[in-house]
């Protein structure tokens, strides 16, 4: 996957951004991946590499021996990443101070707050297998400091819930189980529900049986229905549809990009 906003630079060999999966081609890119995802940048982005890409390929050889004199200076890293949104010109003294506040704010949450910040948005960026190694890492955080009963819960619900986007759903149903055991909520007791239908394979032990009745089972499974009837209209479907309106030789050439992009997608949601 790539990323291509403005103007493309001379770049030979784009920055790879493992947070998101995508190819940087231009400073613009790159600040405008720094200003917009400020959770994903904000520990150890800006490494060698980077500044290679930057006094190499971006031909920004000032900004560059800046950044390596900033770090051996000890000056806080999300000052540096200030430093490449002011450089690069992209976005405006009001902007870049809003985008220090930002980073100002997240730095005062505790500890188990941010990664949770953190990793919800990985979530909702569909990077699934991050989103994993960040709320386990959550979970091996010791009790207190707001790492309570209620907020393990979450942890664990949110946890499966990734699971079973990776289709992992017997990580997915002990997670859940365990959000459950903490909190007694009828939410998760309906995903449970819902992985069982979604794979018969799957065993629940004699407790969840009881407690899930035929009334939960009946809504669940028109809950699915009704999701299954909005899945035919997904942009996946929809693109597959247009591409068989082609004539053959373009069909089979689409076919082909469109696999790939696919096994992208997928590779950014494992990663």
């Amino acid at each position: 996957m790539s990323l291509i906003l403005c103007r493309q630079e001379p770049v030979k060999h784009p920055y790879y951004f493992e947070g998101l999966g995508v190819r940087l081609f231009s400073s613009q890119e790159l600040c405008y991946v720094i200003y917009h995802n400020p959770l994903l940048v904000m520990d150890n982005f800006v490494d060698n590499s980077l500044i290679e890409f930057i006094r190499d390929d971006l031909d920004m050889a000032f900004l560059a021996l800046k950044l390596v004199k900033l770090q051996q200076s000890g000056e806080d890293g999300d000052e540096i990443l200030a430093v490449i949104l002011h450089e690069c010109d992209y976005y405006n003294a009001a902007e870049v101070n809003r985008f220090r506040q930002k980073l100002a704010a997240y730095r005062r949450l505790p500890e188990a707050e941010f990664l949770k910040e953190r990793a919800d948005y990985l979530f909702s960026k569909k990077q699934y297998g991050k989103a994993v190694a960040e709320y386990q890492r959550i979970l091996e955080l010791p009790k207190g400091n707001r790492v309570d009963d209620v907020f393990r819960a979450k942890i664990y619900n949110n946890l499966g819930a990734s699971y079973a986007r990776l289709f992992m759903t017997n990580k997915a149903y002990q997670a859940y189980v365990k959000s459950f055991d903490l909190v007694k909520n009828s939410e998760v007791l309906k995903r449970i529900c819902h992985l069982a239908q979604w794979n018969k394979g799957l065993v629940l032990n004699e407790r969840f049986q009881a407690l899930i009745t035929e009334e939960l089972k009946r809504e669940t499974e028109e809950e699915r229905r009704k999701a299954e009837e909005l899945a035919g209209q997904a942009d996946s479907l929809l693109e597959l549809e247009k591409l068989f309106q082609k004539d053959p030789i373009k069909r089979f050439q689409g076919a082909g990009e469109l696999v790939q992009k696919w096994k992208q997608e997928y590779r950014n949601i494992m990663s």
